[in-house]
């Protein structure tokens, strides 16, 4: 009852006050700001809580987890402009990059946690409506004239750079020449009648205003939709071939070291990669990087054709980001000039 009391009253209190508060001796009460991208939002929620009651069962210290979302590009726009994040739980490591690139990380980030820092994966796939009305079965069939379909921009979301990745590889990889590859991806965004800003506004566009016969998102979103709606209004469709996202997570470490957060943010990422946060996270919809929590839902998670990486399709995400998605690169060339 005096913890839930002592939660309750830290988390009334203004934020200049909170701050007073966010000591890291091992004992004292604090709160952590964690910085994620868009369709996160269930699944941070669950594992701030459940590390929280962790952090009070075997330290005695009370932990509040924070989270803020939106558009990973845009959330690292707002670290950057001053929003305090102790951790980052991106969704392109470009993005973290960019953190580092200005001070507020040191470089060697991703070799700081398993995996390249990455404590799950996911993929992009299609949610389509009841029964697949237009037969859309893989990326080929998103140029069609009579489909169109819906994704966010990527000029400020992380699903959508993976998404144009996606299709851009689709060509190049499979034999297609980089002219070929622009003609199909012009021709792609053309069957887009919404670019939302993140992958959250492309899935309710998709389903609750119902513009657009495919929706091309993270595989935990369709997940998420086919939990909620059932197989009766929605229904996944997994293409022969599809990109790799390995989300990262970061430590801030300019703001953890001014917030004496620390201790607790390095803590809450290593948690991220545990059995019991393993399992949190494919109940949510992402891939495990355990191999054994993995293997444990196939149901949920079946084998894809083929998975091909941002390396493959681009040489780094720097390579792509340039290529790509800068201003005057390959996507504002054929989007503005529709």
């Amino acid at each position: 009852m005096k913890v839930t009391i002592l939660i309750a009253l830290l988390l009334s209190l203004p934020a200049p006050l909170r701050s007073q508060e966010r000591k890291d001796d091992g004992k004292a009460a604090l709160t952590l700001l964690n910085v994620s991208y868009d369709p996160t939002r269930e699944l941070y929620k669950q594992i701030g809580d459940r590390f929280a009651r962790k952090q009070l069962a075997e330290t005695g210290r009370v932990v509040a987890v924070n989270s803020s979302h939106g558009g990973s590009g845009a959330q690292t726009r707002a670290v950057l402009g001053g929003l305090k994040a102790d951790v980052v739980t991106l969704a392109l490591s470009q993005d973290v990059d960019t953190l580092a690139d200005k001070g507020l990380l040191r470089p060697d980030w991703a070799s700081r946690f398993p995996n390249n820092s990455s404590p799950y994966t996911s993929t992009i796939i299609f949610v389509v409506r009841k029964g697949n009305p237009k037969r859309v079965k893989g990326w080929d069939d998103l140029v069609r004239e009579d489909v169109s379909f819906v994704t966010p921009s990527p000029k400020t979301g992380g699903a959508s750079r993976l998404v144009f990745l996606a299709a851009w590889g689709h060509v190049t990889l499979n034999g297609g020449t980089e002219a070929q590859a622009t003609d199909f991806i012009k021709r792609f965004y053309q069957r887009v009648p919404v670019l939302d800003t993140g992958s959250r506004g492309s899935a309710t566009t998709f389903l609750q205003k119902n513009i657009g016969d495919v929706l091309v998102t993270w595989e935990n979103e369709g997940l998420l939709a086919s939990r909620e709606l059932g197989k009766e209004v929605i229904e996944l469709v997994y293409p022969a071939d599809t990109i790799l996202a390995e989300p990262p997570v970061a430590v801030v470490d300019k703001n953890v070291d001014t917030n004496g957060t620390r201790g607790a943010a390095e803590a809450f990422l290593a948690y991220l990669y545990t059995e019991e946060a393993q399992e949190i996270v494919a109940a949510a919809g992402y891939r495990p990087s355990n191999p054994e929590v993995l293997g444990r839902h196939p149901e949920t998670f079946p084998k894809i054709g083929r998975l091909y990486t941002v390396k493959e399709v681009a040489g780094s995400w720097r390579d792509a980001q340039k290529k790509f998605f800068a201003d005057g690169a390959v996507f504002d060339q054929i989007y503005l000039t529709r």
